[in-house]
């Protein structure tokens, strides 16, 4: 009898966990690839002459819409929709706001443009982003609870595949213009709010028993 109540409580808690994973990840995911519509711009009008980094970052953004999409479909085959999130849980979200102290909506693109400074930051910050994703992807494909969904461990094993053509192309540009590759605010920055998510906001959503779920789905509308 105690075997059987641990066994349904350990289950209970691995389907909680993929739960609130799935619908941080789905809501990243969508977030990243509607965010690089304005890195796009702001690449094309910085340096139109570079062809093959304006690809790379269109690459990039299929890459993320790919990834809503699993993320999405994992839900649709368990019934559910996911649980309501919101931009307190963007890793890029909260790092725009520390680097530029504005919104990803509220970005200047016109003022990126005509900055290389601040193009460069840009691209530090979206190369440290998925650098962090790629160590956290790593983390997840350890986990016996993503390894026990093969649905889930497949997701997360194409993300873990794809992330390096995310942040190799920002690096490669930062180096070809003289730009340091990360400074020493943008890397505390960045840990700051890995653990601000890790330690706060996952668990805080985790133990919400009566935390909404989205009643559409956040591509309703776009044209992918």
């Amino acid at each position: 009898m105690i075997r059987r109540m641990a066994i349904v409580r350990l289950t209970a808690f691995r389907e909680r966990y993929l739960d609130v994973l799935a619908s941080i990840y789905l809501y990243n995911e969508h977030r990243g690839y509607t965010s690089l519509d304005r890195v796009l711009t702001a690449a094309r009008g910085a340096c139109p002459e570079d062809a093959g980094f304006i690809a790379a970052i269109e690459s990039h953004r299929a890459d993320e819409r790919k990834h809503y999409v699993m993320f999405r479909r994992w839900f649709e085959l368990q019934g559910r929709m996911p649980l309501v999130t919101g931009r307190g849980f963007g890793h890029i979200d909260h790092f725009i706001g520390a680097i530029f102290g504005c919104t990803i909506d509220d970005l200047d693109t016109d003022a990126v443009i005509a900055d290389r400074g601040a193009f460069a930051r840009l691209c530090r910050v979206i190369a440290l982003t998925e650098e962090r994703g790629l160590w956290q992807v790593e983390k997840l494909l350890g986990n016996p609870h993503v390894r026990s969904d093969p649905a889930m461990r497949r997701i997360f094993e194409v993300v873990h595949r794809d992330e390096p053509s995310h942040f190799l192309p920002y690096r490669e540009w930062l180096s070809a213009h003289g730009q340091s590759a990360a400074r020493w605010n943008e890397r505390i920055a960045d840990w700051c709010i890995h653990k601000l998510l890790l330690l706060a906001r996952l668990p805080a959503l985790f133990l919400d028993a009566g935390a909404p779920r989205m009643e559409r789905w956040p591509d309703e509308g776009e044209v992918a």
